[in-house]
């Protein structure tokens, strides 16, 4: 026998007298329903499947209204509730360090944030007069812009909410799917239709999106939440990267103006910038190829771990070819055309100032403080805006508003008005770079508070870093996010300097409230050619009072050291951790 031979005996021999390898357990099923099956694989898809969250309206309507918030069950005031713009707000007084240690029903009050759904940001002055007089006369005057272009208000109670979607959708308004497993509001440029260096005016396609699909059963149970981004304008200013899908304007040098397509961004715990899938999409396709990404993500979404169960995930294992190729293979039944990508923006996405439309009137943008209005404030910016001659504006992705149709000769006086009224078209560097999630004051899963550190940090900064401004030392923009917990509402991670939300440890052993830093993230801009995610450095956090201190020692650092040309972005990524700290 050769000495191969003997080796290969001795070890079948060794073999023999092992134990047998017990078998690997096969893997468990994600819960795909194409692949899976559709039996719940959880109680929250149980729930969903039982009854969809569409049909709680009804009982709203009929019951809870009527026997008050003592008579809501758990899953629809928890779940259901969701579908149709309504969150139960955090209880006062309760502090964050105990937002992980109680439950739900400990967390919160006998009333509802309510979310106002504004598909492409796009108000009528009649309709932001209803939205300010249902705050002031159901929500204790509390208004807050978010960064989707929505509106939100607060202490809302389930008796007031029949009066209230009776009042919304006589003006052409819903609170239709703002919130749950759904296709959530449609973010659109502010500027669609009017400016004069549009690719194409996606208003059309939102319309058709609204009218089709929201509210329809057919799409009103998806693994979980499912974003959409659409824009025609060249500064891509609708934060298309972190979407669960999003067409970007493009101009294709053989089949003329369309878009180009994206799928699976989305932040929260776990970010994941969307991809691109190299697709040129023709205007009279783009409906149904977002009818086609959603169904993927109805058919294929992971639904068994929650924690799992967003559009990023399944395109992270997949990978942009065979998401596209699944696409046109089994929802399409025709190829896409390639197509180019879109080029650098080169203006600014938040369209902040005075910018002539295409008409030869003018559009105004302004901000308010971190997102934060009133409903009395709502009412006089539309009476200001009519008796100016403007009856429309827009909400944006940035917590600002952009007034259109204003002649010409009106508009030094309105932005005078607007300026009484809170709203900057002017503002420093700080206060147009700051947005603010709800933070503690009435989200459950907020740990600290966010609006008013927001307002205090802007204030002080204004004031501290004036001999910056003054020399134009200051970059043109630098973006601050402030967030109330890791879950990224306020998009930290994509944020000059990022904040985020959570419990710090002080010397004597009682935790105070703070942020982890993060810095040097951005989206698509004039100052980058993509989108990049920011830099953590381990331990550098900052406590709550402590924060206008840090952003005034990392602003100064930033302006003395960095080269001609560096961007904020470019230089915390290339700094030592030192000069971050």
């Amino acid at each position: 026998m050769t000495d191969t031979a003997l080796a290969g005996a001795s070890a079948d021999s060794a073999a023999a007298k092992r134990p047998a390898r017990p078998s690997r357990p096969a893997a468990k099923p994600h819960g795909q329903w194409k692949v899976d099956g559709t039996t719940p694989l959880n109680a929250n898809e149980t729930w969903k499947q039982e009854d969809d969250g569409l049909n709680v309206r009804e009982r709203i309507e009929s019951i809870y209204s009527k026997e008050g918030f003592d008579s809501i069950p758990g899953q629809d005031l928890h779940g259901r509730f969701r579908w149709w713009g309504l969150y139960t707000q955090r209880k006062p007084g309760i502090d964050g360090g105990k937002t992980a240690t109680l439950e739900p029903h400990e967390l919160e009050d006998k009333y509802f944030m309510l979310r106002v759904r504004i598909d492409g940001g796009a108000l009528t002055t009649e309709q932001l007069r209803v939205i300010g007089q249902i705050s002031v006369d159901f929500a204790r005057d509390s208004a807050d812009l978010t960064d989707r272009q929505n509106i939100q208000l607060h202490w809302i109670r389930v008796e007031d909410i029949p009066e209230i979607w009776r009042r919304l959708e006589g003006v052409g308004l819903s609170t239709t799917e703002a919130c749950g497993d759904v296709p959530r509001v449609i973010l659109g440029s502010p500027v669609a239709g009017i400016a004069k260096d549009e690719i194409i005016d996606p208003t059309p396609l939102i319309a058709e999106l609204g009218e089709r699909f929201i509210g329809n059963p057919l799409l009103s149970n998806l693994p979980r939440k499912y974003k959409t981004a659409i824009t025609g304008h060249p500064s891509q200013d609708v934060v298309h990267e972190i979407n669960d899908f999003a067409l970007v304007g493009v101009v294709h040098p053989e089949l003329g103006v369309g878009y180009d397509l994206w799928a699976g961004g989305a932040l929260s715990t776990n970010p994941m910038l969307g991809k691109r899938l190299g697709a040129f999409v023709k205007p009279e396709e783009a409906a149904e190829v977002w009818l086609g990404v959603t169904s993927i993500f109805r058919d294929y979404g992971y639904r068994r771990m929650r924690t799992k169960a967003r559009l990023k995930f399944l395109m992270a294992d997949w990978g942009p070819e065979k998401f596209r190729q699944i696409l046109e293979d089994e929802y399409l039944g025709y190829k896409l055309a390639d197509g180019p990508a879109a080029p650098k923006p080169t203006a600014p996405g938040d369209h902040i100032g005075i910018h002539e439309q295409k008409d030869g009137k003018f559009f105004i943008g302004a901000t308010p403080l971190a997102g934060r209005l009133s409903g009395g404030q709502l009412v006089k910016l539309a009476e200001t805006l009519e008796a100016r001659g403007s009856y429309r504006l827009r909400t944006t992705p940035h917590q600002k508003l952009v007034v259109l149709d204003v002649p010409k000769d009106q508009v030094e006086p309105l932005v005078a008005e607007l300026d009484t009224l809170g709203l900057s078209a002017r503002p420093s560097v700080f206060r147009r770079g700051t947005i603010a999630c709800t933070g503690i004051e009435y989200c459950k899963l907020a740990i600290v508070e966010t609006k008013v550190t927001a307002a205090t940090a802007v204030a002080e900064l204004e004031r501290r870093l004036a001999d910056l401004t003054a020399s134009g030392e200051l970059p043109h923009a630098l973006s601050l996010h402030i967030n109330g917990c890791p879950n990224s509402c306020a998009r930290i991670q994509t944020a000059d300097i990022g904040l985020k939300g959570m419990m710090l440890p002080t010397p004597d052993g009682d935790p105070t409230p703070g942020f982890q830093v993060h810095l040097g993230g951005g989206l698509a801009s004039t100052d980058r050619e993509e989108a990049g995610l920011g830099r953590t450095v381990r331990g550098l956090k900052v406590y709550v009072e402590d924060l206008p201190d840090y952003v005034e020692r990392v602003v100064r650092t930033f302006v003395a050291q960095r080269s001609e040309g560096q961007t904020f972005a470019e230089w915390a990524h290339a700094a030592d951790e030192g000069d971050l700290q």
